[in-house]
């Protein structure tokens, strides 16, 4: 049982429900059902994060999955406020993700889990492809895989004692001064 339907905005966060697994605890008496709800939340400005709930009802799952989830945000820095600064591969479990920066204009192109993540992150333009696993767990943990270690040229810059503009080159198809000159 899936549903993309879940869509509540608390102030500043976006919740997004990704997936609900219904579970069973077989006992004396029979079975007794409980519900999973794995759900991502973000303020649509570069912080996101995902949690996991589990209860008896399924709201109840929700409200603790979305707990969780607003208490593991990371930022993640974003390019122009819209797409990635650069393509990043994550992996968890048998799942593999690619994340690729877009020209604007693009949309969100990524399948179910991680179109859930990259409108609570607030990117507009994304192309994404996986493989492997199926599962919204692992594609949603291989995402944040790939999320946590996107970085900016500006902390790139700064680690390596560059410059900016050394750091981004020829970017988008510009060619700088210098580059001409050598030919």
């Amino acid at each position: 049982m899936r549903s993309d339907q879940y869509d509540r905005g608390d102030g500043e966060f976006v919740d997004k429900l990704v997936h609900i697994n219904r579970v069973a605890k077989v006992v004396k008496g029979g079975r007794r059902f409980g519900f999973a709800a794995l759900v991502v939340a973000g303020d649509q400005k570069g912080r996101v994060g995902y949690g996991h709930g589990k209860a008896r009802e399924v709201p109840e799952a929700i409200r603790k999955a979305t707990e969780q989830a607003k208490r593991n945000l990371i930022r993640v820095p974003l390019r122009e406020g819209r797409t990635l600064h650069h393509d990043i591969e994550g992996r968890h479990g048998a799942g593999r993700v690619v994340l690729r920066f877009a020209p604007a204009g693009t949309g969100i192109i990524a399948g179910g889990p991680m179109r859930s993540v990259f409108e609570a992150l607030g990117v507009q333009d994304v192309v994404t492809k996986s493989t492997g696993t199926s599962n919204p767990y692992n594609m949603v943990k291989a995402t944040f895989d790939a999320l946590a270690n996107i970085n900016s040229p500006r902390s790139i810059a700064a680690k390596r004692g560059k410059k900016v503009s050394e750091i981004v080159g020829r970017r988008g198809g510009e060619v700088s001064a210098k580059e001409q000159a050598d030919g």
